[in-house]
């Protein structure tokens, strides 16, 4: 079976949250289920974009949409466990972006799971995708 490969940026992230696993990341087998991953990808980006004043919906006066997500699944985590995300921005084209996330266990350094979601800016009045913001060009070399 072909495995998924998802390189981190050679970077330092461009922002680090730490989200506490709640039960209801939590499935039947008694650790984080694979849904979980993306909701916690996606409660990180909140908080960065909010961090910056910005939102899903006004980064720069455009909003995102996700086009594409990837998650690769490295370690177990447990309800109850702090997870330390961090969020690199990478491969700007004409109309998007890559977030890339590393989520790691606090209290061990176990890295847990990697993610990317590609996010395209989009016009909601013209339904159509738009380019990119040149400040979001600017904010994203921070």
């Amino acid at each position: 079976m072909a495995r998924l490969k998802l390189a981190l940026p050679d970077f330092e992230p461009h922002f680090k949250t730490v989200i506490p696993l709640t039960i209801n990341f939590v499935n039947y087998g008694g650790h984080m289920g694979n849904d979980a991953v993306l909701t916690l990808c996606h409660e990180a980006r909140l908080r960065f974009l909010k961090d910056h004043n910005q939102s899903e919906l006004d980064l720069f006066g455009k909003a995102l949409i996700q086009g594409d997500a990837m998650v690769i699944y490295k370690s177990e985590a447990f309800q109850g466990d702090d997870l330390e995300i961090d969020i690199y921005i990478d491969d700007l084209s004409t109309y998007g972006f890559d977030f890339i996330y590393k989520i790691t266990r606090v209290s061990d350094q176990v890295e847990i799971a990697r993610a990317k979601t590609g996010m395209v800016f989009f016009d909601y009045e013209s339904k159509k995708v738009t380019k990119i913001p040149v400040e979001f060009e600017n904010f994203s070399k921070i």
